[in-house]
């Protein structure tokens, strides 16, 4: 059989598709885009009701263009709403709990709707799919968590995800070593809830980027997004050590108002975040602090936007992701007083991107005159593409053919998204 794959949403279920990819490649199957699929699997999203209105649309698009194929609808969706994935008109319904499950059903399918959905429970052990490969060639992720304790209370992610589990250093160094034989020098690792790897054993997030570091042939190591109360300064003193680490720090801000941090349940104030990043910057005077910040949450007032917002242009964060707010059906949330209207939402987000692009703005320009390690990736044109262990993003015009490979690059300007520079000699 020919599979087609299609992903919405994070680094996991991107992760999570390649792994799949792989299984039915094992057995046998071929996945050609060029040619007309037999299967089609659909890896959902949920964290939004944007992020289901698309998955709901995909596989309408997918029986439409290809009706004589066998649609698949996994992930998130599936797994926190299974009623509403019912009416989605896929021909294999299965959830995210055990990954094997989604190359059994297929191989099983007799052309009668198959429906699964197992239920998270606390004592869960965490499977992976795992891969050797993946669609970028310099850089990798590796899922190394998954679930999430935290309980947001605009959160649906811990009823599609479950607890909090983590994956053996052992297998982490697997992995990373057979990646590592395949050509690839930088690895990201992800999960749902990245710092809380290794909760209730010995170790934490630390422990798993030595491991990746002790592959010889892998390069550079990074972080994927993380909670900001998770984050101590004995961490920040033993990723400093590690040469391989990459200085680019996601931290989940949401808002920078107490108020609505309080009423998101979030773990941490405006201050101790803003503290944090000055620690941070003080261990690594190069780093990057990327975020994620939420307008329109329900309750938030004007004056708690306006602290936001001025929070964030004090911070000067590297890369904003805004996003509005999402009531989702079973959070707490979703049943608050004072839900914000759509227009006052967009006009929200419109002013929170227009500080978070002049601050990205920012930081570029305060990257001019530098010399940073540039791993090369692309090439079209004359110019060659990378990135800085901060992760900014540097062009550089020549002719030679350099991808794959980490030179000193000095950067000379700034443009609205990256850098430009010249390779030192």
């Amino acid at each position: 059989m020919n599979f087609h794959f299609k992903t919405l949403g994070c680094k996991v279920n991107q992760y999570e598709t390649e792994g799949l990819r792989e299984a039915f490649l094992r057995f046998g199957h071929t996945a050609d885009s060029s040619l007309e699929p037999d299967v089609i699997i659909i890896n959902s999203c949920t964290v939004t009701a944007e992020s289901d209105r698309k998955t709901r649309q995909m596989i309408h698009a997918a029986k439409k263009s290809h009706p004589g194929a066998v649609t698949v609808l996994t992930g998130c969706m599936a797994q926190a709403f299974p009623e509403e994935s019912k009416i989605t008109g896929a021909d294999i319904i299965i959830g995210n709990r055990n990954p094997n499950r989604i190359i059994e059903a297929v191989n099983r399918y007799t052309g009668e709707r198959y429906f699964e959905i197992g239920e998270h429970k606390i004592n869960d052990i965490f499977t992976a799919l795992p891969i050797t490969d993946f669609s970028e060639r310099t850089r990798a992720f590796m899922k190394i968590e998954d679930g999430c304790n935290r309980r947001c209370s605009y959160c649906i992610i811990p009823k599609a995800r479950g607890f909090v589990r983590s994956r053996s250093l052992e297998s982490i160094r697997t992995e990373a070593s057979s990646l590592a034989d395949n050509g690839f020098c930088e690895i990201v690792l992800v999960g749902i809830n990245l710092s809380a790897y290794g909760l209730g054993s010995e170790y934490n997030i630390c422990d798993a980027v030595e491991t990746v570091a002790r592959v010889d042939k892998i390069k550079r190591i990074r972080l994927g997004s993380l909670e900001p109360d998770h984050i101590t300064d004995q961490m920040l003193k033993r990723l400093s050590s590690m040469e391989k680490f990459c200085p680019q720090f996601h931290l989940s801000l949401q808002s920078g108002s107490d108020k609505t941090l309080k009423r998101m349940n979030r773990h941490y104030t405006a201050d101790f975040y803003a503290d944090l990043v000055r620690r941070i910057r003080t261990v690594f005077p190069d780093a990057a602090i990327t975020t994620d910040i939420m307008v329109g949450f329900a309750g938030e007032t004007e004056e708690e936007f306006n602290e936001s917002l001025d929070f964030v242009k004090k911070i000067g964060f590297a890369r904003s992701h805004i996003f509005i707010y999402s009531r989702r059906p079973g959070t707490p949330a979703d049943t608050f007083e004072n839900q914000i209207d759509n227009a006052q939402k967009k006009r929200r987000s419109d002013i929170m991107a227009c500080a978070a692009k002049e601050s990205e703005r920012q930081f570029l320009k305060s990257q001019v005159g530098k010399v940073f390690p540039v791993l090369f990736e692309t090439a079209k044109g004359g110019v060659l593409g990378g990135y800085t262990p901060n992760y900014t993003r540097v062009t550089v015009q020549t002719n030679k053919q350099l991808t794959g490979q980490i030179l000193p690059v000095l950067i000379t300007d700034s443009a609205d998204t990256y850098c430009i520079g010249k390779i030192k000699a």
